[in-house]
């Protein structure tokens, strides 16, 4: 199968479904962290299909692995902000597993990506 887009890739099918598993997410966080948490993940999350389509787009194996590597470095930093709000009481009636399943997967898949256009 060829592809004709970043939308065919599977990595950046499942990272856009993270995005919208965290802005679902964000919506049920207290007032106090508009700016704080909030506005982290939000960005951190964005970033992460933003930079698969990105990478894609420039069509040289050694960019697309660049941007590929800033996607990683995005789903590592939310991931670790996932791991910061679990660990504070202020969020205990949210439930962050479907969002860091999709997080596991798509740092997977990521790794996968790199690994092979590397090779």
């Amino acid at each position: 199968m060829s592809l004709s887009s970043h939308k065919d890739l599977v990595v950046w099918q499942k990272a856009m479904e993270l995005v919208k598993e965290i802005y679902a997410l964000t919506e049920n966080f207290p007032k106090d962290e508009l700016y704080g948490l909030r506005s982290q993940m939000e960005r951190a999350g964005v970033s992460i299909p933003s930079q698969i389509a990105e990478g894609y787009m420039r069509r040289h194996s050694k960019e697309y692995i660049q941007f590929l590597s800033i996607a990683q470095g995005s789903s590592a930093e939310l991931d670790t902000q996932i791991l910061i709000c679990k660990s504070l009481r202020k969020f205990d009636h949210i439930d962050f597993a479907k969002a860091e399943t999709l997080s596991t997967e798509v740092s997977k898949m990521l790794f996968a990506l790199i690994k092979k256009l590397s090779s």
